[in-house]
């Protein structure tokens, strides 16, 4: 006697889960230009290594103690590798319409699979295209509920000081999914296909009266240019999927571990001629920002982390002699590279990753200051640098600077920590004080101007006056700056990435100020 007949069942179990909601759910899916859910799993997990949780959860219906229909749960979760590594995965499938009331696993439950990356320390992705609750979910219970999700976000909120959290919006993600977006350390939407809110137009209707659609309530035009509430835009979900790869490759499998190091390829000796020149004499004439990275980074190494947002901030994640590092750089051909609200966003949530996962941070300074103005002021740019500081501050990790062209005012003194394992370098086009020459001189020596004879003539004296004070070599012999040949860079760099890894190690664990989405 054997089981056989039972391990067909448990087979026979399994294919129907994997038909997902059948044949018209899967071409509803294919109607919105979307992958199922194990199509998306195909894509991101290594060949072979996906294995399932909770395969066997549904809804069953049986006549004469016989299966007679079976309907899988809406969401397909369990491990797989990528690149070699372990991960959790969990993902929605819109094929599925199940009920509220299937959802409500009580005791003698498995474990969600956010609680089994807490436990086995290993990062979670989401593949998120899924809704909330529904009024229907009352009809399925037959009573209202208290909203008591926090007893599912508790283990999120952990989950951020402990793994790489990762979520990808593939559809319309509304409710507590939506939240569950941004309860990640990088997220990345689709063009076309995703929409992120709370509530939806029908939602939005009821309680404001206003028709709108899902796109303009909740797309990458919202998310990804301007609320910020998205890092990254993928033209597809192949490369949404990439990107996540990518994302995860600079990062340790949880807090404990070192950050992974490759063999890199690109001599740390390298000097990049470029970097000579690459700033131009005139202070009002851009540069491309990206070409200081190429030339100071591993080749091919920098990953950008919200490129349509906070524009006057460049952000992301690189290496460095194979050391993966965070890395932000001033954009001067947005806002002039001052740092807004936005861009002081981006710089919070990067160091906040870097501190977390043990990162050394590297940053190009060309700092003008924060952002000045009537608009500046509404969204609350005190406000917002008051955060910057404090966060530059409590920071731990070690830090390197390199002064390209200017550094201003408050704005400036973000880009400095006066504690800790801090390295600050200038170049010989570096300029710096507490505020610009051209209208701090304004300021400063109004009563002078305003009684001259000729006021334009003396504020241009005045001003070309203080410009003999602001050369970088004066406060080399004051205060010891160490100016450098820029295409000394690279090399001063690696060096610093090297003898900042014994450091790391000092670090590992979670850190005292958690991470906050």
């Amino acid at each position: 006697m054997t089981w056989q007949a039972e391990v067909d069942e448990i087979r026979y179990r399994k294919k129907l889960a994997e038909g997902m909601g059948g044949p018209v759910g899967i071409e509803k899916q294919r109607t919105r230009g979307k992958l199922t859910v194990r199509e998306r799993f195909a894509l991101l997990a290594d060949p072979g290594s996906f294995q399932e949780f909770n395969a066997l959860t549904g809804s069953a219906v049986y006549k004469e103690n016989k299966l007679d229909s079976f309907t899988p749960k809406a969401s397909v979760h369990g491990m797989c590798k990528v690149n070699g590594r372990k991960v959790i995965v969990s993902g929605g499938d819109f094929t599925v319409r199940e009920s509220q009331a299937a959802l409500m696993m009580g005791l003698g439950s498995e474990p969600r699979p956010n609680e089994r990356a807490r436990e086995w320390r290993i990062p979670y992705i989401r593949l998120l295209d899924a809704v909330g609750g529904s009024v229907k979910s009352f009809a399925d219970l037959g009573r209202t509920y208290l909203p008591d999700g926090n007893i599912w976000s508790t283990v999120d909120i952990e989950l951020l000081t402990m793994v790489p959290v990762v979520s990808a919006v593939l559809g319309s993600v509304a409710g507590l999914p939506a939240v569950e977006a941004c309860f990640a350390h990088f997220n990345v939407m689709v063009k076309g296909i995703s929409q992120l809110f709370p509530g939806g137009p029908p939602v939005v209707k009821a309680a404001l009266g206003q028709e709108i659609s899902k796109e303009e309530l909740g797309g990458e035009q919202v998310h990804a240019y301007k609320s910020g509430v998205v890092d990254n835009l993928a033209e597809t979900e192949a490369e949404a999927l990439q990107m996540i790869k990518q994302f995860l490759s600079y990062l340790p499998d949880n807090v404990w571990e070192m950050p992974p190091h490759i063999e890199s390829k690109d001599d740390p000796e390298r000097c990049d001629e470029e970097l000579l020149s690459v700033i131009p004499r005139s202070r009002q004439q851009p540069y491309d920002p990206y070409s200081v990275l190429k030339g100071a980074l591993d080749l091919g190494s920098f990953f950008e982390i919200s490129p349509l947002y906070g524009r006057g901030r460049i952000t992301g994640l690189a290496r460095v002699n194979g050391y993966p590092v965070g890395v932000m750089i001033n954009n001067i051909k947005h806002l002039g590279g001052s740092t807004d609200v936005a861009a002081g966003n981006k710089v919070i949530r990067l160091l906040q990753l870097c501190e977390t996962f043990h990162l050394p941070l590297v940053s190009f300074v060309d700092e003008p200051g924060f952002m000045v103005g009537l608009e500046s002021e509404l969204q609350g740019i005190e406000r917002a640098g008051a955060r910057l500081v404090t966060a530059v501050c409590r920071s731990k990790i070690p830090w390197i600077s390199f002064i390209m062209r200017q550094v201003y005012g408050v704005g400036g003194q973000c880009q400095h920590r006066p504690t800790g394992m801090y390295r600050r370098y200038a170049w010989p086009s570096g300029r710096w004080g507490s505020m610009h020459v051209a209208g701090g001189a304004a300021a400063a020596y109004r009563r002078i101007i305003e009684s001259a004879e000729n006021p334009e003539e003396k504020l241009k004296e005045v001003e070309e006056m203080l410009k003999t004070l602001d050369s970088p070599f004066k406060t080399a012999e004051a205060a010891g700056t160490d100016i450098i040949d820029p295409r000394e860079t690279r090399y001063l760099l690696c060096e610093f990435i090297d003898e900042s890894q014994k450091i790391l190690k000092t670090q590992l664990g979670q850190t005292a100020a958690p991470y906050i989405p």
